[in-house]
């Protein structure tokens, strides 16, 4: 729904400014798809989420059979014994949400690697497409890559092949 309001606003404010304007589109998963050391860096970040992944699954499988055993057990445990084993079992719990906090959360480590790897590509495709942008006189360039945020699109304002030749990247 934000999207057809912030759509109707730019139609109604471009209508309103003449129709001197230009407008354009690019699609910006067609130009990351395009560039080499976007592939590079999604690959790397797969490769350090698959390792984290089997490490946290390592540790889970770890903990599935320190249950089971404590289970088989608990019958002959006094007391004491079933509340040190039950109290190790939570911390072992504990440290796997930390683990998957550390590698997996809106701040942890594959954030930080993903800012790292491709944060600098996507720097430089913006900044194509604001050169594209001032060189071409376009009062707005859409990204269509995002969803249905334009119904309809002449393939003729497509400027995502121009964002990929500013950045020396054939097609």
């Amino acid at each position: 729904m934000k999207k057809i309001v912030v759509l109707m606003s730019l139609l109604i404010a471009g209508a309103t400014m003449g129709f001197s304007q230009k407008f354009a589109y690019v699609n910006t998963d067609y130009i990351l798809g395009r560039i080499p050391a976007y592939d590079a860096a999604q690959k790397q970040l797969d490769r350090f989420s698959e390792e984290w992944q089997k490490e946290i699954e390592g540790k889970r499988t770890e903990i599935e059979k320190i249950y089971k055993d404590y289970q088989a057990e608990r019958v002959l445990l006094t007391e004491e014994m079933r509340t040190r084993r039950e109290d190790e079992i939570m911390a072992k719990e504990k440290d796997l949400k930390d683990l998957q906090k550390k590698y997996f959360a809106p701040d942890g480590q594959l954030f930080k690697k993903r800012q790292e790897l491709v944060k600098p590509i996507q720097d430089d495709v913006f900044n194509a497409v604001k050169d594209l942008a001032t060189e071409g006189a376009y009062a707005l360039i859409f990204d269509v890559a995002a969803g249905p945020t334009i119904l309809f699109t002449d393939p003729k304002y497509d400027k995502s092949d121009d964002v990929l030749k500013k950045m020396g990247i054939q097609n």
